[in-house]
């Protein structure tokens, strides 16, 4: 169902194609970390300040939840690195999600979005929270009529759209473009990669050389991920199978978009069904070689690590938190 509606609200947008969007037009300047390449901004949806302010106005209003008791940012908390606090998101009336709710740390980069990566880019991903009824719970229509009636809202709409009022491609584009400046700061592996060598204690050092040896062929480059998708051996129910939620293939059970690790230390619980709470817990999932279950990668086997090993990745792991940075954008 949610992967469904991300492909009909794609088609309803119009000018934006399911390959996702565009390098940034240029005039746009974001600061960003280094390796990171240009922010992808499509050119139906320019970064545009009245925009983007916007957006992280309804990103933060509960109007947008079937009793106007929760938001966008209950679930995706800025201090948590735009992550949540519990194993699996309360939605509405306490109702209790599929899954936890990932970071949206640098949702402009992923080449797809949801666990199931049943979204390509923001755009077609921004409303489908709002219609689930374990989330926001609240009709297409009828977000559109209480931002129609609201005393702010239609003149920044216009304001931010040329004239236009609420729309499902206004509502849509207004979200994307504020979740679209949640970038990461530099951390200090990027000033290590760069020649600083003391960016990382000794310690860190050697978790850094552990990382690379077990955990790069999932978690590598700027963003710390392949963006591929993996059977990491958690199991799963029939309610939440995976991708094969999406794709319908058996050989898809289980399998989930694999992280990035910028921002970790802030983004616990881990998981796609937030079973653990601390990295102790997940660098000993992976030393033990995952529990065995149905499909797993065969990536993942048990590691010969001792307790300082474990210690020293772990240390590496801490450092790869950061804050996000909101930008605001002004277009030429």
């Amino acid at each position: 169902m949610r992967f469904t509606l991300a492909l009909l609200v794609a088609f309803v947008l119009g000018g934006c194609d399911l390959y996702g969007p565009d390098p940034a037009p240029a005039g746009v300047h974001v600061p960003i970390p280094e390796g990171f390449g240009e922010l992808p901004v499509p050119p139906q949806n320019p970064a545009l300040a009245e925009r983007i302010r916007l957006g992280e106005r309804l990103f933060f209003d509960p109007i947008l939840s079937g009793n106007q008791t929760i938001s966008c940012g209950s679930c995706h908390l800025p201090e948590r690195a735009f992550a949540d606090l519990t194993r699996r998101s309360i939605g509405i009336q306490g109702r209790v999600g599929l899954r936890n709710a990932p970071s949206l740390l640098n949702t402009a980069y992923r080449t797809s979005l949801f666990w199931d990566g049943g979204a390509l880019f923001l755009e077609s991903q921004a409303l489908v929270p709002l219609e689930d009824e374990n989330e926001m719970n609240l009709p297409i229509d009828e977000a559109l009529r209480r931002l129609s009636e609201h005393p702010d809202y239609p003149a920044l709409f216009a304001s931010a759209f040329d004239g236009e009022a609420p729309s499902v491609r206004t509502l849509s584009y207004a979200l994307a473009a504020y979740q679209r400046t949640l970038v990461s700061a530099p951390i200090r592996l990027d000033r290590y990669r760069a020649g600083e060598r003391n960016a990382l204690t000794a310690p860190e050092q050697r978790g850094l050389a552990l990382f690379e040896t077990h955990c790069s062929s999932c978690h590598a480059g700027p963003l710390l991920t392949t963006e591929g998708f993996a059977n990491n051996g958690v199991s799963v129910t029939d309610e939440d199978p995976g991708r094969q939620r999406i794709t319908h293939d058996p050989a898809d059970r289980g399998v989930f978009r694999i992280p990035s690790l910028r921002g970790l230390a802030r983004t616990a619980p881990y998981f796609h069904d937030g079973r653990f709470f601390s990295l102790k817990e997940v660098v000993g999932y992976y030393v033990a070689g995952g529990d065995g279950g149905a499909g797993q990668d065969a990536r993942i086997r048990p590691l010969a690590l001792s307790a300082e090993d474990q210690a020293d990745l772990i240390r590496f792991l801490q450092t790869l938190d950061d804050e996000a940075v909101e930008v605001d954008y002004f277009s030429d």
